[in-house]
């Protein structure tokens, strides 16, 4: 049995470490502790922000660093601190918010609020995800642009998501970010925002090199990540876009797509 090959082991959440119901598979968690054991650390990369990441990360017994909200904050979970947060310009935001529907006509809209308590806003029309997220509801726009913000949410009411995400990267490019991260999950966020700059950021903390790292996703928003690691896995389920770049399909995450590449490297 060779040593295990890489030092960090990126995982994203929906769609890839966590099942349709929220759930890690035991098989998963043992496979993630083995390589633990093995002198991997592991580390959780989600668009998600800390408030809508940290019950998972509890659930899991979950220590380390984790980078949420596209890259946008960097999270201590054994601490329950952030250690970086970078939000949203409100001005360049509204702007390009503004060109988008000058485009496609009105978006319905939802946002994150900045901090380890920061609210997710839902406006009038946003269709939201059945699940357990806590959200707040607002009707006065205002109050969408009144405390700092990580990143905001656009949907349109016949627009696919790959349609709405071509045209508003198309209408604002080197205003603000657009990636999709799930779906209905179009999010507009900081210029030069990524997973890959979040993780890089969070990597040099834990002492580990790119060419040390493999990573796992579903989606776009998880191709800067694949880029920056040494290994990119994308799972059976992901979009087409991310597979087109992925050095290797696995499993999908309702099938230990992670365990599954892990198990085969510890056993190599």
């Amino acid at each position: 049995m060779s040593a295990f090959p890489y030092r960090l082991v990126a995982t994203d959440l929906d769609g890839t470490l966590l099942r349709a119901d929220e759930s890690v598979s035991a098989r998963t968690r043992a496979a993630l502790a083995a390589a633990t054991e093995a002198g991997a650390a592991h580390i959780v990369v989600t668009g998600r922000a800390v408030p809508w990441t940290r019950h998972i990360l509890d659930d899991l017994g979950y220590e380390g660093i984790a980078v949420c909200g596209q890259g946008a904050q960097v999270y201590h979970a054994g601490e329950h601190r952030l250690l970086t947060s970078l939000t949203l310009d409100r001005q360049l935001a509204g702007l390009a918010l503004s060109k988008i529907e000058a485009e496609v006509g009105p978006l319905a809209l939802a946002a994150s609020r900045d901090g380890l308590e920061g609210e997710v806003l839902i406006g009038p029309g946003y269709r939201v995800q059945e699940g357990p997220l806590p959200y707040v509801p607002y009707e006065d726009p205002a109050e969408l642009w009144s405390a700092p913000l990580t990143k905001l949410y656009v949907q349109h009411p016949t627009l696919g998501d790959d349609e709405l995400t071509r045209i508003a990267k198309e209408t604002i490019g080197g205003l603000v970010d657009v990636v999709m991260a799930g779906p209905g999950i179009v999010e507009i966020v900081p210029l030069g925002l990524s997973k890959a700059t979040g993780l890089s950021l969070a990597a040099r903390r834990l002492g580990v090199k790119a060419k040390e790292t493999i990573a796992f996703g579903d989606m776009p928003n998880d191709i800067p990540m694949f880029g920056w690691a040494a290994r990119g896995v994308a799972m059976a389920n992901a979009h087409g876009e991310l597979k087109a770049v992925a050095d290797e399909v696995t499993a999908s995450n309702e099938e230990d797509g992670i365990a599954v590449v892990l198990e085969r490297l510890l056993d190599a």
